[in-house]
């Protein structure tokens, strides 16, 4: 979701109209929001604060998506100013200082993790299929992050503080030879993103207690060996019970599209099939998808293409290849979908202070479908949603016939 808006002082979103009369565009009084009555069209150019410019040749995104494609005004405010409106009931507590990694620790760090401006970046439009040799780093860097967030995941509960979950995050990181991917990546401050409740994503880790009936997405990135892998998954404050019955629904129907769409990823279809899968399913179920955040190819660039769109594309993308690597990630919303960006210029909320939740794995295409990189082991906890799901019950780790018989050995530990 880091990859379709770039952060830094010149660019905005590589999505844009194609013309006025492709779609109907509103301003809407309540929010300052552009809102748009059809599904966006595609187009390779970028908005530079607003004033096109010419595609760069190489990118693919840049991740960490700190400025929404309908800016609001607020976010100009600094975060001292006491007039900032926010959506909902969450607010911004202390922070603890940024946890340090000694550069000459033994691990490998990523361009980035100094001066927080990354330098590497693959191609904007071709996407790039792994080697074998590529493919297993994957393995282990997915590995890894599903590790590190069944951590973090076991340390939910009320009273506990999501910088404490950042600092066991950090650590379970730096004991596996990992790089927590997002720490100083474009300067975010911490090592992984937990978003509660109305955040939609980008949360900064604080000293809030969590409290029964929150809901929190934990997103987890580590950088190993050279390769990023990438992950987040839905937890509940309190467990089931603590949690309403609406959200319970919007648990479940985002779960849902996220397997409905991924069960689709094969060579030969096309990356447009995703976003129309999640939008038709969760706009069913009284729900809203986000169109300002977006999936994104990894590997040893944190964000490149694809582009992942959980939207409705009106045009043919490219079509999926065995080898390729990327992430499904959407994020769904009880009410309005529009984010709302607080003065941190990271946290990103929505715009009427209704719930938000997400899921997200990194993704690898297969001869014979796909398999989930990130996907859950002997020790991960099973969830509500997956046992309940109407798409496919109990763990998800793909189509291919090697993630069927490690998903059915999993049901029957």
């Amino acid at each position: 979701n880091w990859n379709l808006l770039e952060t830094g002082t010149s660019t905005m979103t590589k999505c844009t109209l194609t013309t006025l009369g492709a779609m109907m565009a509103l301003v809407s009084p309540a929010t300052g929001f552009i809102t748009t009555s059809r599904p966006l069209l595609i187009r390779e150019t970028a908005l530079s604060m607003n004033k096109k410019t010419k595609p760069r040749k190489s990118g693919g995104g840049g991740g960490f998506a700190k400025k929404a494609t309908a800016i609001n005004i607020k976010t100009k405010k600094k975060a001292t100013n006491p007039d900032f409106t926010y959506a909902g009931s969450i607010r911004p507590f202390p922070q603890s200082p940024t946890r340090i990694i000694d550069p000459a620790a033994d691990l490998s760090l990523p361009d980035y993790a100094i001066d927080g401006i990354p330098k590497k970046r693959g191609s904007a439009y071709e996407i790039e299929i792994k080697t074998p040799e590529e493919i297993e780093k994957m393995r282990k860097s997915g590995r890894c992050a599903r590790e590190v967030l069944d951590i973090a995941g076991r340390l939910v509960k009320a009273g506990v503080t999501t910088d404490e979950i950042d600092a066991a995050v950090h650590e379970a990181c730096v004991e596996r030879g990992a790089y927590p991917s997002p720490l100083n990546y474009r300067n975010f401050p911490k090592s992984c993103c937990t978003s509660v409740n109305e955040v939609i994503c980008h949360g900064i880790p604080d000293e809030r207690p969590l409290e029964d009936g929150d809901i929190i997405n934990i997103d987890i990135t580590v950088y190993l060996d050279g390769y990023h892998g990438d992950c987040s998954e839905m937890f509940c404050v309190g467990g089931k019970d603590a949690i309403d019955e609406k959200g319970r629904k919007l648990l479940q129907t985002t779960y849902d599209c996220w397997i409905k769409s991924m069960e689709l990823v094969k060579p030969g279809v096309n990356y447009n099939v995703i976003g129309k899968t999640i939008e038709d399913y969760v706009k069913a179920e009284g729900f809203s998808t986000v169109r300002s955040f977006c999936g994104h190819g990894i590997g040893s660039v944190f964000h490149t293409a694809p582009n992942i769109y959980h939207y409705t594309v009106n045009q043919d993308l490219q079509e999926m290849q065995a080898g390729h690597v990327y992430t499904i990630e959407p994020m769904i919303c009880e009410g309005f979908a529009d984010p709302y960006m607080w003065p941190d210029d990271w946290t990103a909320t929505t715009a009427d202070g209704g719930r938000s939740a997400q899921f997200e794995h990194t993704l690898l295409v297969t001869e014979d479908g796909v398999e989930a990189l990130t996907g859950k082991i002997e020790s991960s906890p099973l969830q509500f949603w997956e046992e309940e799901s109407a798409i496919r019950e109990g763990i998800w780790l793909g189509t291919s016939k090697d993630a069927r018989a490690r998903a059915d050995e999993l049901r029957t530990r």
